[in-house]
């Protein structure tokens, strides 16, 4: 029997980025509906986010986008948000990995999710893509590093009306 670690905490945020996936989809193909929008941070140094340099001076680090009124060609494409958003009266496309993403907020129904391990959601699901297909290949348990224990809390507080 393995001595590792379930690392709930990457599952649990791997469930709650598919709930962004799902959403922007349903987005993208049937718009926003009612009063629904969305408010988007994410990290402008992740690999895979490509937005124009004079925005990555501005947010070197973290960056907020609002998807309500002016945004345009909204799509999700291989794990990434896709939209055009308008800046100084300046259009731009943004490209988003799904796990760039720290916030994701829908204020008008007061929803809200808060990421804490933006970038090892991937990693984990690639690590048990991997551990299968060797898993598979050789026919065994492959080994496995042991990550450090951790519990973590995702706060939705700053979030709700009070």
């Amino acid at each position: 029997m393995s001595e590792d670690l379930l690392r709930y905490d990457l599952m649990i945020e791997a469930a709650l980025r598919d709930v962004v996936r799902e959403t922007m989809e349903t987005a993208a193909r049937d718009g926003l509906p009612g009063d629904h929008h969305f408010y988007i941070t994410f990290l402008t140094n992740f690999p895979g986010v490509k937005i124009p340099d004079y925005l990555r001076k501005q947010y070197p680090e973290e960056m907020t986008i609002v998807l309500q009124y002016q945004f345009y060609d909204l799509k999700l494409e291989d794990d990434c948000i896709h939209v055009t958003l308008s800046f100084n009266n300046i259009r731009e496309h943004l490209v988003v990995p799904i796990d760039a993403i720290t916030t994701f907020a829908d204020p008008s129904v007061n929803f809200a999710l808060q990421f804490q391990n933006a970038g090892e959601v991937g990693a984990y699901n690639e690590k048990e893509e991997s551990s299968v297909a060797n898993n598979e290949e050789k026919g065994k348990d492959a080994p496995t590093e042991k990550p450090e224990p951790r519990g973590e809390v995702i706060s939705l507080d700053k979030f709700r009306k009070k």
